[in-house]
C-alpha cells in the first residue's frame, strides 16, 4: 500500500453512515474531484464530538481525510453553506438518490456531471412545497436517474428504434430491451421478437409508448401517463445493475400515500 495521501477541504456531501467500533463511524461521502469516498471518522459518536452534527446528509460540506487504501481516515469537516431541507414528502427521495450513489459509484471515480445532477437534485427538492403534486418530484428523479446511468456508460437510447433506425413515434407501442434499446411491436412477430431477445426469465423488457421515451430524453414529460411509464422503465433498467439487493429508501417510497 502505497504513503498516506492527504486530502484537504474537498467539496462533498454524507451519503450513509454506519457504526464502526465503539465510537467511531465508516462514512460515504460523494466529493466533487474524488467521487465516492469511504472513511473512518473517529470518536464522532461520543458525546461531546464537535463533528457529528456536521456529518447528515444534504449538508454541502469541506472535509479531508488521509487516504489508505479504500478506507481513509477523516481529519476534519466544515459546513459549506445551508443544508438542503427536504420536506416530509420529499425527504425519501433523497436518501434514495443517496443510496442510488452507494449502491452503483465505484470508489474514488470521480464524476464531476454527476455531482452537478446531485446538487441540482437536492436543489429542487428542496424548493418543492408540502402541497405540491407529486409530478415535479417525479422528474427531478427521473433526470437524476439518467444523468447516473449515462455517467456509468449505460446510457439509454430514447430518439429511435433499433432495428429500423427510424425516429419514435409518440403514439407506437414498443418493446425496451435492456440490452438494446426501443424495438417497434409488431403483433404478428411479437413472440418471435421476444423469444430472440428475452433472457431466461422473460423480464427484460418493458412496454413503452414513444411519447414516454421522447419525454424522458426531454425531461419534460407531458402527462401522467408518460411519467408512469418512464418510472417503471428506469426502475427495471436500474435493477439490472442493482442486483437482487433490494433498495431500502425504495420499501419507504413505496409505502408513502404520494409516490414518487
Amino acid at each position: 500500500m502505497g504513503s498516506p495521501v492527504r486530502k484537504q477541504l474537498e467539496l462533498g456531501f454524507v451519503l450513509h453512515q454506519r457504526p464502526y467500533r465503539d465510537t467511531s463511524l465508516i462514512v460515504d461521502l460523494f466529493t466533487a474531484e474524488h467521487g465516492r469516498v469511504s472513511v473512518v471518522a473517529r470518536g464522532v459518536r461520543k458525546a461531546k464530538s464537535r463533528l457529528a452534527p456536521l456529518l447528515q446528509p444534504f449538508q454541502p460540506l469541506l472535509v479531508s481525510w488521509v487516504a489508505r487504501g479504500e478506507l481513509g481516515t477523516l481529519t476534519s469537516v466544515e459546513s459549506n453553506g445551508v443544508p438542503f431541507i427536504l420536506n416530509r414528502r420529499v425527504l425519501i427521495s433523497g436518501f434514495y438518490i443517496n443510496e442510488l450513489l452507494v449502491r452503483l459509484l465505484h470508489r474514488d471515480d470521480p464524476h464531476s456531471e454527476l455531482y452537478q445532477g446531485y446538487l441540482l437534485a437536492l436543489q429542487h427538492l428542496s424548493a418543492l412545497p408540502v402541497s405540491q403534486t407529486s409530478a415535479a418530484e417525479q422528474a427531478t428523479l427521473r433526470h437524476f436517474e439518467m444523468t447516473l446511468l449515462n455517467e456509468l456508460g449505460y446510457a439509454l437510447i430514447l430518439d429511435h428504434e433499433v432495428q429500423s433506425g427510424t425516429a419514435l413515434n409518440d403514439e407506437t407501442l414498443y418493446h425496451y430491451f435492456f440490452d438494446q434499446g426501443p424495438v417497434f411491436i409488431d403483433e404478428h412477430q411479437i413472440r418471435n421478437t421476444i423469444a430472440l431477445h428475452s433472457s431466461s426469465n422473460g423480464n427484460d423488457f418493458v412496454r413503452i409508448h414513444g411519447k414516454s421515451l421522447l419525454d424522458l430524453a426531454r425531461g419534460e414529460f407531458r402527462d401522467s401517463c408518460s411519467l408512469r411509464e418512464c418510472k417503471r422503465l428506469m426502475r427495471a433498467v436500474l435493477a439490472v445493475h442493482l442486483g437482487s439487493k433490494p433498495l431500502h429508501s425504495r420499501d419507504l417510497l413505496n409505502g408513502l400515500p404520494s409516490k414518487t
